[in-house]
């Protein structure tokens, strides 16, 4: 288990891939009632600048979240986000990673602390698709121990 006390500016961390297919955009659509056109109406998007359908942001952000290696941490609770920017479009096909990398820690007490992360979800060829800071309340590491 990873406590508040664990973490170092500096530290990085490169998750695994995953490829963004088109049950993901249509079960996210179907789940959030996004049905924007971008995403689900293939004719449409053969119009816009993209020239096809593309990812909602939101579910790009929703992989992202399940990509990282959170299981081992001691979070409390997930902070928020800040600077969110979606600077590329997630194409069906695409398969994105995280790297993030840890750029600020604030004490909280006894409770632990709000460990900041610059975070940027890449394509398979290393181009950002969304950046933003993420922050996370993780605990102190027990008494003791």
């Amino acid at each position: 288990m990873q406590y508040y006390e664990d973490f170092q500016i500096g530290n990085r961390t490169v998750t695994r891939g995953r490829t963004i297919t088109e049950a993901d955009i249509v079960n996210f659509a179907g789940f959030s009632g996004d049905w924007y056109p971008l995403h689900t109406d293939a004719e449409y998007a053969k119009r816009m600048p993209f020239g096809e359908r593309i990812a909602h942001g939101m579910l790009v952000l929703s992989v992202a979240s399940g990509l990282m290696p959170l299981y081992d941490l001691a979070i409390i609770a997930f902070y928020g986000m800040e600077k969110v920017r979606f600077v590329a479009p997630t194409k069906i096909g695409d398969t994105i990673h995280v790297e993030a990398e840890v750029v600020e820690k604030q004490d909280k007490g006894d409770l632990g602390g709000v460990v900041s992360f610059k975070q940027s979800v890449k394509n398979q060829r290393g181009e950002d698709v969304v950046v933003s800071l993420m922050r996370i309340l993780i605990a102190s590491a027990p008494k003791g121990a």
